[in-house]
């Protein structure tokens, strides 16, 4: 008889569940979160295990890894699918949890999750390192501002290089705000050599990576969008068309149909919000600065004149994740004119 398993993964335990064809449990148990234990713990059960759900999370990928090297069929199983799933369980618990991803692996009903490379979480890694450091020097740039726009002092426009000379010039005189300013500064000079050292290292892996150079070829796409796309899709093959890339980032549309009611919405946002603010800001940059966007420009542009400059922000954001992708899998750069048909054909 054929036996299937779920595990609810949690930071220091993880609760177990097995059930057999029949959808009855085989056994339960609760296992320390490390990969030794949890596969030592499924190779004493005696039985041949069909399927092994993990849902998506911090922890699970790293698990799936050590599973699947272990020659255990193990899947990484899709966050809203789950939810969704067990949201008619009106007792919540981890027990629970993992008896109801083992009967999702018995019934078949989920969705496999890609499980990234070691080298694409690495690169990933880097990517949110960097914007975390970039967040915290905004905020502490905007809060020096913001302390002495209460004492009248304006800083105005600075650059990186000057920021440090403007504020010690207005607070010069006034012991407090000078302190307060060396305190606050120190932290800014930190934070500063920390990102130009992260935004050095990623520069470095978009030069050396023939797909981030690949993919640079497109206008307005620069080595921080480019490196952010392959990072995220790790594997192109595992979309069957390049159609479905826009989807997969959440940048296409909702849509709600039932009965006479037939509705669509906004932009689903599913998937990763990186490469989707990454592929925006691409979009922003091809139709706000003087850069020869090729045919993607000029389609965006007519877009922008019949629905507004958001929309079509959006669109040519959907667009590039196409475009993209078909570059990597066709592993030619940026041609104007194929691009060109390609959307004449879409319209």
């Amino acid at each position: 008889m054929k036996h299937y398993a779920g595990i609810d993964v949690s930071l220091k335990n993880s609760n177990v569940c097995v059930v057999d064809a029949n959808g009855k449990i085989v056994r339960e148990g609760k296992v320390v979160s490390e990969p030794v234990a949890l596969i030592s713990w499924l190779e004493s059960l005696g039985v041949s295990l069909e399927r092994i759900g993990l849902e998506a999370g911090p922890l699970s990928q790293w698990l799936y890894g050590a599973l699947r090297e272990a020659g255990l069929a193990v899947e990484l199983l899709e966050t809203r699918h789950v939810k969704a799933a067990l949201s008619a369980m009106p007792v919540k618990t981890d027990r629970n949890d993992a008896r109801g991803l083992a009967q999702l692996m018995r019934l078949g009903w989920f969705r496999p999750v890609h499980c990234k490379s070691m080298a694409a979480q690495e690169v990933r890694a880097l990517l949110t390192a960097r914007k975390l450091v970039q967040s915290k020097l905004y905020d502490i740039e905007m809060s020096l501002r913001g302390i002495l726009r209460g004492f009248g002092l304006k800083v105005g426009p600075t650059t990186s290089q000057n920021f440090e000379a403007r504020i010690n010039h207005l607070v010069a005189g006034q012991a407090s705000l000078e302190a307060l300013a060396a305190t606050l500064l120190s932290l800014h000079a930190v934070a500063l050599r920390a990102f130009k050292s992260l935004d050095k290292s990623v520069r470095q892996i978009s030069r050396a990576d023939a797909r981030v150079r690949l993919l640079m070829s497109t206008p307005g796409v620069g080595p921080l969008v480019a490196l952010t796309y392959v990072a995220a899709i790790d594997d192109p093959a595992r979309f069957t068309s390049s159609k479905s890339v826009g989807a997969h980032f959440g940048l296409t549309p909702k849509k709600y149909q039932s009965g006479e009611t037939d509705v669509s919405g906004r932009i689903s946002k599913m998937g990763d919000s990186s490469v989707r603010t990454a592929l925006y800001e691409a979009a922003h940059v091809i139709l706000t600065r003087p850069i020869k966007g090729g045919g993607l420009k000029s389609w965006a542009m007519k877009l922008a004149k019949r629905a507004g400059m958001k929309k079509a922000k959006v669109a040519l954001a959907r667009k590039l994740a196409v475009v993209l992708h078909r570059m990597w899998v066709d592993a030619a750069n940026f041609d104007l004119q194929k691009t060109n048909a390609g959307m004449r054909a879409a319209a």
